[in-house]
């Protein structure tokens, strides 16, 4: 009787336990992206600080992109102390391997060289207590370059070995070849000649839908909380997540109210459209959510500060709307504010790694500038981010 309750207990832990496994950034890192130049296109690498600075507005975190175009894990394992720890991170993202398996069939001489210096630097990162996730990348798309259709197969044997390396050595391993590949299969599907859905131009660059794609698989493989912030209104009382609501009046053809949320949803670009049914319409990702129970049937017409965001029926309010996926509007606008500002901070970012610390004679205080600056520009985004409330009306329409 005892053995049994306890498989009991068991299976009734485990779900809870995955569920509840802590997300892989935390408040204060300083990070570092290393890669190749599909890290150097600062695509996936926004995005992901896009996400960690919009959702978590008092975490403090400095972002530092070392990717090189045409790298491998030979040269990031090369340059591993001088590009990463000496930075003084508290966390790194290593992404090689796109170039390591040479774009064609699988070669066992290559695949030995990137174990043995991948392994290299989680050896290195595991002495210098740093905490690291390790990516495999994206998949290519055939569908772009038909003879990618050798190089898709190549790179799940090549990249087979990581998941492993990771677990002795005490890293994260998100399997991004995966997911991505099964997004990409989807997408093959419903859009064989990549008219539509085409997140990486050249079949392994990523053009913007293609960052989004990627940070989502490697987000949710970090267990990156959902929720932006959440709102049920039932009965005329409401029920909050992460926000505050004031002033509720609800009507029979009219719900008001002041919103004011701890985060800001990630602003979906509208070129993310295409891409969007194969991330899960960000509901893992960028749930900013509005629910009404009891409307009275028909649609209803989401208005913030007076601007127009959306239109839902009753029955969509009744289950729960993500307001995170509108494109126009105050609260998009004002992520789009800061999601420029990191663009633009990350023109420095640029300058200060691949124009000053890859010279050939670094300058140290221009390096030292450079960060200064980075740190001035990134405690301004923070700044930004001081919480908003927006009046709320949803509205029968007639």
């Amino acid at each position: 009787m005892k053995r049994l309750l306890l498989l009991v207990l068991l299976v009734l832990v485990a779900p809870l336990q995955a569920a509840d496994k802590p997300f892989f950034f935390q408040k204060g890192d300083r990070v570092v992206f290393l890669g190749d130049s599909i890290t150097e296109q600062y695509q996936y690498s926004n995005d992901i600080e896009l996400y960690l600075t919009t959702r978590f507005p008092d975490w403090n975190i400095l972002f530092l992109n070392a990717g090189i175009g045409g790298d491998t894990a030979n040269g990031g394992a090369g340059r591993f102390q001088k590009h990463v720890l000496d930075e003084k991170p508290t966390a790194v993202t290593i992404n090689f391997g796109m170039n390591d398996g040479g774009y064609g069939k699988f070669d066992q001489n290559r695949n030995e060289l990137y174990v043995k210096k991948t392994t290299e630097m989680l050896e290195a990162a595991k002495k210098a207590g740093v905490r690291v996730a390790l990516l495999s990348p994206n998949a290519v798309d055939p569908r772009v370059q038909k003879r990618f259709e050798v190089y898709l197969e190549t790179q799940k044997e090549f990249y087979a070995p990581l998941k492993d390396l990771a677990e002795k050595n005490g890293a994260i391993f998100v399997d991004q070849y995966a997911t991505t590949r099964t997004a990409l299969e989807k997408m093959a599907k419903d859009d064989p000649e990549a008219k539509t859905a085409k997140p990486f131009g050249d079949g392994f660059h990523t053009a913007s839908p293609g960052g989004l794609l990627m940070a989502h698989a490697i987000l949710t493989g970090l267990n990156a909380p959902a929720t932006v912030s959440n709102v049920t209104i039932n009965g005329g009382k409401a029920t909050t997540e992460r926000c505050k609501v004031e002033k509720l009046e609800a009507g029979d053809e009219k719900v008001t109210f002041a919103r004011t949320d701890e985060a800001v949803p990630i602003p979906v670009q509208k070129d993310w459209a295409s891409v969007l049914p194969y991330v899960n319409d960000l509901n893992d990702l960028n749930y900013y959510g509005l629910t009404i129970k009891g409307l009275k049937q028909g649609d209803w017409t989401v208005f913030i500060d007076g601007q127009e965001v959306g239109k839902y029926s009753a029955d969509q309010f009744g289950k729960g709307v993500n307001l995170g996926n509108a494109t126009s509007g105050p609260v998009h606008d004002f992520g789009q504010k800061v999601f420029n500002a990191i663009n633009d901070k990350n023109k420095i970012n640029a300058k200060r790694f691949r124009g000053t610390i890859l010279a050939k004679n670094p300058d140290q205080e221009e390096v030292a500038k450079l960060l200064a600056q980075l740190k001035d520009k990134q405690a301004e985004i923070y700044k930004l981010l001081e919480p908003k409330t927006y009046a709320y009306q949803v509205k029968l329409v007639k």
